[in-house]
């Protein structure tokens, strides 16, 4: 018998407490249709051994990759063997046969992806749960950490004490961080940990916290720490993500006007697919298929340079979508940056059928030789 009802009625902190003390087995589901999301919590005896959300499905291999631990080409290769296996294993079971990464940093990094899910899991208050009981060989293969409940709960509690402490300054991932102007009485000299130098280098004035978070490979909460510490030394400051003061677009409407701009955009009419695109994204900015169907007009009027901000923000958004890296490549070929289109190209590559990828693939040898071609002749 499933065990389910509303968080408002039993909170989420309950529901992993009674799951840890029953010492279940299974899979929880929680749902919030106020953020849109979904998130899947797999237990086996008590212990969350996985977690995935539906808003972050950052894949391991990704996540690898930005933390420094592998390469491109470590990661190229894995997936090479992992196609080729007839029951596929866990890209980190492939990563540490090749001696690429240990079986410590593997399980420290799952183990990482597994708390930062859990933990924004922790903070909904409203929306559905569900737990099944479940055969822990139903976990999905990545399912290689065992974390107590109660540690979970524990630092779950502290992060919301903290989040209490810096709100007013940092209310949520969703503010934008930028440079503050330095004032004459300004200190010149910076003194800051290697942590916060990272964070710092990533501040441009466009990218929330989520987004620098995701592109460091590193939890939201302590990114947004390290910005309320350059707030409150007046190296930074935050303000929100500007949404347009119109009314807000349905979903359905922000769908339709997606679907005029695919259909202006192949009758050959891009202004019209720009005006439509813009104005599904006004009504669903967080629309990764949106983003990059904006892109696309953009890039059919001549303005590469805000199409390609827009595929970066679409990426974000649906690091899944191939057609998103395809465009990418495309866009990094224009501006002359052969080895990023042939990086994008070769994501697209990994993600669609050889008869799709045929014709990139060409593509991708042909930007190789001529980048090779610029280096040795000292044009890059």
């Amino acid at each position: 018998m499933p065990i389910e009802g509303p968080l408002r009625e039993l909170g989420i902190h309950d529901v992993f407490q009674l799951l840890d003390l029953s010492r279940k087995t299974g899979a929880l589901t929680v749902t919030s249709a106020l953020r849109d999301n979904q998130g899947h919590v797999y237990f086996d005896r008590g212990a969350v051994i996985f977690a995935t959300v539906r808003s972050n499905p950052r894949p391991l291999g990704e996540l690898l990759l930005r933390a420094g631990r592998v390469t491109q080409g470590d990661l190229d290769r894995a997936l090479a063997v992992q196609r080729h296996e007839a029951r596929a294993r866990a890209i980190g079971e492939v990563l540490c046969e090749q001696g690429v990464i240990t079986r410590r940093e593997l399980e420290r990094q799952v183990r990482f992806q597994v708390e930062e899910i859990i933990f924004e899991l922790m903070s909904w208050t409203e929306g559905y749960f569900s737990f099944e009981e479940r055969n822990v060989e139903d976990a999905p293969a990545e399912a290689n950490v065992r974390i107590a409940t109660e540690s979970l709960l524990m630092e779950g509690a502290r992060r919301i004490d903290e989040w209490a402490r810096i709100e007013r300054t940092v209310p949520d991932a969703g503010v934008v961080p930028a440079l503050a102007f330095a004032s004459e009485d300004h200190a010149s000299h910076l003194d800051l940990l290697p942590a916060e130098w990272e964070v710092l280098a990533e501040i441009d004035g466009a990218r929330d916290i989520r987004g620098i978070a995701t592109h460091l490979a590193r939890s939201e909460f302590d990114v947004a720490k390290v910005v309320y510490g350059l707030v409150c030394t007046g190296i930074a400051e935050v303000h929100v993500a500007v949404r347009g003061t119109q009314a807000p677009i349905e979903s359905d409407d922000a769908a339709s006007h997606f679907s005029r701009a695919r259909a202006a955009l192949a009758d050959g009419k891009p202004e019209r697919a720009l005006e439509a695109a813009r104005q599904g994204v006004a009504g669903n900015p967080e629309s990764g298929d949106g983003r990059f169907v904006l892109a696309v007009a953009l890039t059919r009027v001549g303005r590469h340079a805000d199409a390609a901000e827009e595929l970066r923000r679409a990426v974000q958004l649906d690091a899944l979508n191939p057609d998103i890296h395809l465009e990418m490549g495309y866009s990094a070929a224009r501006r002359g940056e052969f080895a990023g289109a042939v990086a994008a190209w070769a994501r697209y590559v990994r993600m669609t059928p050889a008869a799709d990828a045929a014709l990139v693939t060409a593509d991708m040898e042909a930007a190789a030789r001529l980048g090779s071609a610029l280096r040795e002749r000292g044009y890059v």
